[in-house]
């Protein structure tokens, strides 16, 4: 098992990638993403699919969901990517408070993620809702969002 980067080249410790698993001599993608930490240990970091790439970086959304969850003000959330002229894809939070929105609250949510994970990480765009769309299994469908947000750029055009 390793974590590779899109060109198929083992990532550092602590860079997140595509786990591969080998067998007979091939590499086979296992469309989930990981990371190994200095001591060799692996971290699961959700579906590939779920995966934003910005700048170059490989995020994971479920990893940014959860830093935005250990936020104070926020009762749930849901992370997707967000084209962007300059990154190719930004992170974009769909967030539903505790309470009221008060102002500084999203630039101390994106404060907060910095804090916890890596710069290139944070949440560039917070779109604050009072409901977010679930799967038959009570999760954050991601799908549904991607698809609202394509289907409100495409109206902006």
């Amino acid at each position: 098992v390793e974590v590779q980067d899109a060109d198929g080249k083992a990532c550092a410790p602590g860079e997140t990638g595509e786990l591969m698993v080998k067998k007979g001599g091939e590499w086979f993608p296992t469309k989930d993403l990981g990371r190994v930490d200095e001591d060799g240990y692996f971290y699961h970091g959700g579906r590939a699919d779920d995966v934003i790439v910005s700048a170059g970086y490989n995020i994971a959304g479920p990893e940014v969901e959860a830093a935005l969850l250990r936020h104070e003000a926020v009762l749930e959330c849901g992370v997707i990517g967000a084209p962007d002229d300059l990154r190719g894809q930004v992170v974009k939070a769909y967030v539903i408070l505790k309470g009221a929105e008060a102002p500084g609250t999203a630039a101390s949510i994106q404060d907060h993620v910095r804090a916890k994970l890596a710069r290139h990480e944070y949440p560039r765009q917070i779109e604050f809702v009072t409901e977010l769309p679930k799967t038959p299994a009570g999760k954050v469908n991601r799908k549904i969002l991607r698809d609202q947000q394509a289907a409100e750029l495409a109206s902006a055009e």
